[in-house]
């Protein structure tokens, strides 16, 4: 019995001792550093690898991620649409988009080559216009005139003589400027991409004493320069002949009188408010006896909401255009399929 109990004391022994020293094995193997193992493998707490050290730097996509989150990045406005000449009232005629947006130029950038220099959160403040298949050149705006240049982000941007197209983000309405001078490096563009100043303000600095101040006299809110015309008397319409167009009706100043393609005749109404009367006035009535060249018969009137009465022609309310600048001008015609100068006739010039 002796030797039994001894025999299974022994093989207990041995069976704990196997056990030990498996675990010191598997504790020293995983706890020793591996000098044959895989350049790859890294322990917590080692120095990671410099940025850029090897070639797989940025495959997760943070360089990328790193640039598209800088200021003003995509920071480009919408397309211009069909382009449109506007009257200002101080600055004269305002290259403007579609919906009646100032358009502007960066003193800053350069025309040739074209090369706009309005990043970042510049180009938050003017967002570039965007040259796309659906800008066009209105009346008045020489297609010549118009390109694009490559900006950073791959976007191209309209230009106007050369030079880049800009919008400002404080100009909130239809027909604001107040980006004009901002800096003394932004400037509404003219139709040619010139900038544009107020009609008189060169001419009143040079004419100012050496070392006095001098004040900018206001405005005068005409719809266009007068012009000079031939002596009509009394005559408050008549007829002249257009190059393109032959003959239309004009007013006693030489302003081109146009049609509405929206409005009717029976009942007579127009449908041009709001925002369209900035850009195409109604013209004010006039006697019938003091027409020349136009049957009296077609000359009448017409009561606005507001009251106030508008010239008609055959039926039809009568309007100037805000682009026209000189005399016999006609630059609106054919504005959106919907706007006609006026034959003696009553009818559309030039059909």
């Amino acid at each position: 019995m002796t030797t039994k109990r001894y025999g299974l004391v022994a093989l207990c022994l041995l069976l704990a001792g196997l056990v030990i020293m498996a675990a010191t094995g598997s504790v020293s193997s995983n706890a020793g550093p591996s000098a044959g193992g895989s350049d790859s493998a890294q322990l917590v707490g080692s120095t990671p690898s410099p940025a850029g050290a090897y070639s797989d730097y940025g495959s997760n996509g943070s360089a990328s991620a790193s640039a598209s989150a800088s200021p003003g990045a995509g920071a480009v406005g919408r397309p211009a649409g069909a382009l449109v000449v506007r009257a200002d009232g101080q600055l004269g005629p305002v290259l403007t988009d579609r919906q009646g947006f100032t358009l502007y130029r960066f003193d800053k950038d350069t025309a040739k080559p074209p090369l706009s220099n309005c990043a970042g959160a510049c180009a938050a403040t003017w967002p570039p216009v965007v040259n796309d298949s659906t800008t066009a050149p209105g009346a008045g705006i020489d297609q010549d005139k118009l390109g694009q240049v490559t900006r950073a982000d791959g976007t191209q941007q309209l230009t106007v003589g050369g030079w880049p197209a800009y919008r400002y983000a404080q100009d909130t309405v239809p027909g604001d400027t107040k980006g004009q001078g901002v800096g003394g490096t932004w400037f509404a563009m003219a139709p040619d991409g010139t900038k544009v100043k107020a009609p008189g303000a060169e001419a009143t600095a040079s004419a100012a004493p050496t070392g006095q101040a001098t004040a900018t006299a206001a405005p005068v809110a005409t719809m266009m320069p007068k012009p000079a015309q031939p002596d009509q008397g009394q005559v408050q319409i008549s007829v002249v002949d257009n190059p393109q167009l032959g003959q239309v009706m004009v007013d006693g100043q030489g302003r081109t009188l146009y049609h509405f393609g929206k409005d009717t005749a029976w009942p007579m109404r127009s449908n041009c408010e709001g925002q369209c009367l900035k850009t195409w006035p109604p013209a004010p009535p006039v006697s019938p006896d003091k027409v020349k060249g136009v049957d009296p018969k077609l000359i009448g009137k017409l009561q606005r909401p507001d009251g106030t009465w508008q010239l008609s022609i055959n039926c039809t309310p009568a309007y100037y255009y805000a682009g026209d600048q000189g005399y016999g001008d006609a630059l609106g015609n054919g504005i959106d399929g919907l706007w006609s100068a006026i034959n003696p006739q009553g009818k559309p010039a030039g059909k």
